[in-house]
């Protein structure tokens, strides 16, 4: 039988390099997409959150998401496309999500794929086994969701803005005018978490973000409003399963 190419390669890996600082407009795709930085950390924002994507993580974007992203250091990216006439079942919201170490390996070897190419061929098995992959890929805590409600949001912009302000519920409430059991209401309606597990995530996404700059843990910790590095470590580590130090490591994996 002869070689059976499709008029488009439903999976496809492609290779970016983009300079510290780079900004990548909003923009959405008619195609899913896994976005990889092995070198350097993206920030990815869409209207429902912000991610921060470090080594050894990656972001799953569903076809229609409207996304930008902002590169933290020197990335080196890795894009993987599904087209969605493929047919896979792939999840349908945005998450981030762990690389192992087989999904790097299958990433790396997909940059020498030559398109089109023939499904039953070694390149047409690795990327049919890239997507094998992207379908038990554990969902990763680094998600920071955004409220729609515009009174939620102000509170939640200046906590970004600002992750040492160490402002109370009770002064938040005295502030916005609004009944502390309100805040906690929207919270929990809007974020799916308290008005504490937010910050304390906002804060953690922050400090990943200074990290991946090179700051050291003390100025990171004391910059967020921490006491000390060791308070910031202990949080850092529970919340991520590993230490400020090993997080941005290869080998490092969540438990």
């Amino acid at each position: 039988m002869g070689t059976t190419y499709r008029k488009k390669d439903m999976v496809q890996c492609q290779r970016q390099h983009y300079p510290a600082g780079t900004v990548i407009p909003e923009h959405r795709h008619d195609y899913h997409q896994l976005l990889y930085a092995k070198d350097g950390l993206l920030v990815v924002h869409s209207p429902v959150g912000r991610w921060v994507v470090p080594p050894t993580r990656a972001i799953w974007m569903p076809a229609g998401t409207t996304h930008s992203s902002r590169c933290v250091g020197d990335v080196q990216q890795r894009n993987v496309s599904v087209e969605l006439e493929a047919g896979f079942e792939l999840p349908s919201t945005p998450c981030a999500v762990e690389v192992g170490p087989l999904l790097r390996q299958l990433m790396q070897a997909a940059e020498t794929v030559t398109y089109p190419y023939d499904e039953d061929s070694r390149d047409g098995r690795v990327m049919r086994l890239i997507v094998d992959e992207l379908q038990t890929l554990a969902v990763l805590p680094l998600h920071l969701p955004h409220p729609a409600d515009e009174r939620l949001a102000a509170i939640c912009a200046h906590i970004t803005a600002h992750p040492d302000d160490t402002a109370t519920l009770e002064q938040w409430a005295t502030h916005t005018a609004l009944h502390v059991k309100t805040i906690q209401r929207l919270f929990t309606r809007e974020l799916g978490m308290t008005f504490g597990q937010w910050r304390q995530r906002s804060r953690l996404l922050a400090g990943l973000e200074r990290l991946a700059q090179g700051l050291p843990v003390i100025d990171v910790a004391l910059s967020l409003g921490y006491d000390s590095p060791s308070a910031f470590s202990a949080m850092f580590r529970k919340h991520f399963g590993l230490s400020p130090g090993a997080f941005f490591k290869p080998t490092g994996r969540l438990r």
